[in-house]
């Protein structure tokens, strides 16, 4: 539906010429993937209420966009250039601090919560920052929307095997690393934080789709494994569940 919606919004804006429309185009083809990525996630992880994964979207995506803006503008300040690992270190970190917050409350405890609220928190992310590349691509063209639709299209189809994938897979180790605590977890979440921030300053040194999608298939493979970790054991405890009393 939202698809559908996003084809029919954008064929009128081309047709009426009408300059109002053009938000509306940006913003739910900004969204449209990340938030039906998140549900599709949700489905694993139900019993977490669907405001707080919205609220973990919305805020999540909000305070890492602002403040991976404020730690790169630091950076520039200080080494007078960005380096790709420096924007994956910030961007990564900047992300986590929703997760962190819901996570210091110790209230959802599955890996498979952890999970949600990494790729929630990734394609709040990713989404905002889609609108403000598809705003400068609007500019840059002048005015061109076939150029900002094609953009935004890449960037959702993307999405999933880029902030999501790497924010998830560090916020799974570290909720996993909670109900197994040892050294071997400890590595885990290390090595999964390294990963997704070497992940993302290769994808960010990269110049071509392709080339993105090449590192994206890892990405997404990683999540992958995650996820199918994360439902095998919501189906394990299924059964403890239901006979427990009342």
């Amino acid at each position: 539906m939202g698809t559908v919606l996003f084809v029919v919004l954008t064929r009128v804006t081309v047709d009426t010429h009408n300059v109002n429309l053009v938000p509306s185009v940006i913003v739910l083809g900004s969204f449209l993937i990340p938030l039906a990525f998140v549900m599709y996630v949700h489905e694993r992880a139900t019993e977490v209420p669907l405001t707080v994964v919205l609220g973990c979207f919305a805020t999540g995506g909000i305070l890492g966009v602002t403040a991976a803006s404020v730690l790169e503008y630091r950076t520039v300040l200080e080494l007078g250039a960005l380096p790709t690992i420096a924007i994956g270190l910030s961007e990564e970190s900047a992300k986590l601090v929703i997760p962190l917050v819901i996570f210091a409350t110790g209230r959802y405890r599955r890996e498979a919560d952890g999970l949600l609220f990494g790729v929630a928190s990734g394609m709040g992310f990713a989404a905002f920052e889609t609108m403000g590349y598809g705003l400068t691509a609007l500019l840059y063209s002048h005015g061109r929307i076939g150029y900002v639709e094609q953009l935004l299209f890449v960037r959702g189809l993307l999405a999933p095997a880029g902030h999501a994938a790497w924010t998830g897979l560090i916020c799974a180790m570290l909720w996993r690393a909670r109900e197994r605590p040892g050294a071997r977890s400890a590595i885990a979440l290390a090595a999964a934080f390294i990963v997704a921030v070497l992940l993302h300053a290769l994808w960010d040194s990269l110049s071509t789709v392709r080339e993105e999608a090449l590192v994206g298939v890892v990405g997404f493979a990683l999540l992958a494994w995650r996820i199918h970790v994360a439902k095998r054991e919501v189906y394990r405890e299924a059964p403890m569940r239901a006979v427990e009393p009342g």
